[in-house]
């Protein structure tokens, strides 16, 4: 599984207000790319650069670690926004928790749903196309 991570931030240095979906056991997650989980991806892994090529995986095998803590920081800043918008509390997930959640649903499907969030945050629509 080759996924690359290549995007960045629209002219302006602006991100799009855009979240990926997905359901698990009957429950809807939202994910969440912005500054926030760039900071803590940046934290645990120098770059956003590093962890794209650990999530694209060397030699076809993504780094488990590096596509949960993704995950899990993306859906967790889903999770803050809903709580600050609506009033509601509901719970952060687990590091464990997503990776029940991506044994179930499929890493190749989910990594793929990642990198959509990822790219569609920040992609810059007047950008020439590679075709």
């Amino acid at each position: 599984m080759v996924l690359p991570y290549f995007f960045y931030i629209k002219g302006g240095n602006e991100m799009k207000d855009y979240n990926g979906k997905f359901e698990y056991k009957g429950k809807e997650y939202k994910l969440v790319f912005n500054l926030n989980v760039m900071e803590q991806i940046q934290d645990e892994y120098d770059s956003i650069d590093a962890w794209g090529k650990m999530t694209e995986g060397e030699n076809g095998e993504p780094n488990v670690k590096a596509v949960k803590f993704g995950f899990t920081c993306m859906i967790n800043e889903a999770i803050d926004i809903e709580n600050e918008e609506n009033g509601t509390d509901i719970k952060p997930v687990t590091k464990q928790f997503v990776g029940r959640m991506l044994s179930e649903i499929g890493i190749e499907a989910m990594a793929t749903k990642m990198q959509e969030t990822v790219i569609n945050s920040t992609q810059n629509p007047d950008a020439p196309k590679n075709e």
